[in-house]
């Protein structure tokens, strides 16, 4: 596990940009945080080191979006909407086990449907003012490779 101390938007894509160099087909980034807590941001700093130029949006109500320019495609999944555990329904599965990285918002609403080896970001906001872009951005992986990945991210 890695926490890294992050105060502008630009901290926290520029984290993401370097993730996004990393990462694999088929592997699975699991995001979870406050709304507004900088979910979004990241994912467009991964979609940079992705090699992806087009503007990078909230899927809050498509629940999908997809991005294929890069040098993998990126599935950029926004499950808040599924709170009652419909996510079987979507071929989450098939995402996972595809050939981009998936990149899931709101992950506990499909827990059931998440792969056994993953990374996990936890933003949490470091105080009250919600105008605030003080961040605390915690890292775990989960498997063999994440921890790989985790490493050659410091």
């Amino acid at each position: 596990m890695k926490k890294f101390e992050v105060n502008t938007a630009e901290a926290t894509q520029a984290i993401g940009e370097r993730l996004g160099a990393l990462v694999t087909a088929g592997d699975v980034i699991l995001l979870d945080g406050d709304l507004g807590a900088g979910k979004t941001t990241f994912t467009k700093g991964l979609a940079l080191g992705l090699g992806i130029k087009r503007n990078i949006k909230s899927p809050t109500f498509t629940i999908i979006r997809e991005y294929q320019t890069g040098r993998l495609p990126l599935y950029h999944m926004d499950v808040y909407r599924l709170e009652d555990g419909s996510g079987d329904e979507l071929g989450l599965e098939e995402y996972f086990n595809g050939d981009g990285v998936s990149v899931v918002e709101w992950s506990q609403f499909v827990a059931d449907e998440l792969p056994a080896n993953y990374m996990k970001l936890s933003f949490k906001r470091d105080d009250a003012d919600l105008d605030s872009t003080k961040r605390t951005i915690t890292i775990t992986a989960v498997g063999d490779h994440f921890n790989q990945v985790l490493e050659q991210l410091s």
